[in-house]
């Protein structure tokens, strides 16, 4: 019987190499990066949208910008002050927590902070976000829908039914309450209605300057250091 083609063996150390080889480039990248750029930003955001992200880069793009692969980050500037690539780089990798990522430019950090105070844009929320408000579809005919949706209005709970060819509420309908954790249909029944309630924004946490060390807290708090080192060190190998 011939053999199939399908039938190969993989090397899993090829596939460890390569990832290896990935976070040692990142960490290269960062380290050039200090030594470029005059000032690091951490930031935070808020109802992450690619989208959006994009557009900040494309704005941007005399700066770098990193995002994810907090861990591989916080070993290219150091976790500890003995480890640390420059001094005080340790204090910007407790910032590294959650959805936050590293701004590099040689803009000053009035110019940075005013951008991303005013960067605010609004979209539709999805599933998990919290309602920002009461939200409540009034009985009638629904004509900015074909007649074709309404068995997709019904299937995400809405009261509808077809009245002459028109996709018609039967009665009044409450999507959500301010406050409430939406689910997947109402996160789809409010984009449906066109109702954005998500707000896309960025929130500069901290900042070190590579001309004098000096780092600044914006963030309130300064952020624990986490106890499982050792899960970082395996995570960069």
């Amino acid at each position: 019987m011939p053999k199939s083609k399908r039938d190969k063996k993989v090397s899993l150390t090829k596939t460890a190499k390569k990832g290896l080889e990935s976070k040692q480039k990142l960490i290269e990248e960062l380290r050039k990066c200090v030594d470029t750029y005059r000032n690091l930003f951490i930031f935070s955001v808020a109802n992450m949208r690619n989208n959006k992200l994009k557009d900040i880069r494309t704005a941007w793009k005399h700066s770098r910008f990193f995002f994810g692969k907090n861990k591989v980050m916080m070993i290219a500037l150091g976790r500890r002050e003995t480890d640390e690539y420059k001094d005080n780089l340790h204090k910007v990798s407790k910032h590294l927590r959650g959805e936050v990522g590293v701004l590099f430019t040689n803009k000053t950090k009035d110019e940075v902070q005013e951008y991303f105070n005013q960067f605010k844009e609004m979209d539709y929320a999805r599933s998990g976000n919290q309602a920002q408000m009461d939200v409540t579809l009034d009985e009638g005919p629904l004509e900015q829908f074909p007649h074709s949706m309404e068995p997709q209005l019904r299937q995400l709970g809405l009261p509808t039914a077809l009245k002459k060819g028109v996709v018609t509420l039967l009665q009044d309908y409450k999507v959500c309450k301010g406050g409430d954790t939406l689910t997947p249909e109402q996160a789809r029944i409010l984009k449906l209605f066109a109702m954005e309630m998500a707000e896309f924004k960025v929130q500069i946490k901290c900042l070190w300057n590579s001309e004098t060390g000096e780092f600044q807290n914006f963030g309130g708090e300064e952020p624990m250091a986490q106890d499982n080192e050792d899960e970082d060190e395996e995570d960069a190998e």
